[in-house]
């Protein structure tokens, strides 16, 4: 495939990110923009986060995650902890986290600190998922190949009936990973590509913002 995309672009207007406006707090700031995206028709997932690791092969690897909770500074979400993204956040427990808004204009990125969430609060969520999903859980070994789409679906039926007529319980190995940052940038498109970025960084307990360029 060869394309010619020299001339795809757009000029971005909608808003401005100036420093009279922001919180010293970065989560503030988060929770005011995150509000924005949920209310936004534009946006259909404003909880669509990409999560990216560093694998064994010492490549990066990022994919969508669905955040499941804000808590007093980090972010929580959750999988099967046998899988190639736990693999590479359990060997490197650092990861980027990126939220981006095209509808608004804004991307928010993150550097965070990752570790297991208590089996009580994994429980709590697991619990609170449609059925189906519950069963999913224990359908998929996520990560590993299989054969065929029907293969899969087998898995599934051999679930549905080994807790056909109970309360699905929670695997063993699956849960909940708390990302704590150490460091967000706000980005905010602007015209002629002079974009308003601001970057938070935390000095002990306390954090502050500066400008970067575009």
């Amino acid at each position: 495939m060869q394309k010619d995309l020299h001339d795809s672009r757009k000029s971005y207007e909608k808003d401005a990110l100036l420093e009279s406006n922001l919180s010293q707090d970065p989560f503030k700031t988060f929770e005011q923009w995150f509000r924005d995206a949920e209310n936004s028709p534009g946006v259909e997932e404003a909880n669509a986060m990409i999560v990216s690791t560093i694998s064994k092969d010492g490549f990066p690897k990022s994919r969508v995650v669905l955040l499941k909770e804000i808590e007093e500074g980090s972010f929580l979400f959750y999988t099967n902890y046998t899988s190639e993204k736990a693999e590479a956040i359990d060997s490197h427990p650092k990861i980027g986290v990126h939220f981006f808004w095209p509808a608004l204009e804004r991307q928010i990125m993150m550097k965070c600190h990752v570790e297991r969430v208590g089996r009580e609060k994994s429980l709590a969520y697991f619990n609170s998922r449609p059925r189906g999903s519950q069963l999913g859980a224990w359908a998929s070994d996520q990560s590993e190949t299989i054969i065929s789409r029907e293969a899969l679906e087998a898995q599934l039926a051999a679930v549905e009936k080994r807790f056909e007529n109970q309360e699905v319980p929670i695997p063993e190995f699956w849960g909940g990973y708390k990302c704590t940052p150490v460091c967000f940038e706000f980005w905010q498109g602007r015209p002629n590509r002079l974009h308003d970025r601001i970057l938070y960084t935390q000095e002990e307990d306390a954090w502050s913002f500066k400008r970067l360029q575009p």
